[in-house]
């Protein structure tokens, strides 16, 4: 991989279900949920392909975990390819999830501050290939990206 483009495998599986919600059409943000080394919950933005309101990556990658206890939301790290939005933010906060990774926030800036403000630990990689897949997408798709964060 190139210099500048490093990434652990979790912040590599949550660019892939970015990148796979892209070629289904829809917004190209992806989040995976690790507790303890392993990936328990994966899932990509899909308003579009769902006709949802709320499927943001985030929200998709808690769906697909599933129904788990708090005690285990509480020891995990989410990964997301961009900075959570408000929603998301609630629900990370809403399960006491005490780290979040961030693959960019250049294209968007989401509520790291509350989350931070809430305890929450934040690491921003500012990953070059997370910031072109979302500057790609904004400039092809600005009426559906408006849409999608509430402009």
């Amino acid at each position: 991989m190139a210099k500048g483009l490093f990434m652990d495998k979790f912040m590599v599986a949550a660019l892939t279900e970015a990148k796979k919600g892209y070629r289904e059409g829809g917004i190209p943000i992806g989040s995976v949920i690790v507790y303890q080394g392993k990936i328990i919950g994966r899932g990509h933005n899909r308003r579009v392909q769902k006709k949802s309101a709320i499927l943001h990556g985030e929200m998709d990658a808690l769906e697909n975990a599933g129904r788990l206890p708090a005690k285990i939301y509480k020891k995990c790290v989410l990964y997301t390819t961009l900075s959570p939005c408000p929603m998301c933010s609630g629900a990370i906060m809403l399960y006491k999830i005490p780290k979040v990774v961030i693959g960019e926030n250049k294209t968007f800036m989401g509520e790291e501050k509350l989350l931070k403000s809430r305890g929450v630990k934040i690491k921003v990689l500012q990953n070059k290939e997370c910031i072109n897949l979302m500057k790609e997408f904004i400039q092809m798709s600005p009426r559906l990206w408006d849409e999608d964060i509430g402009e």
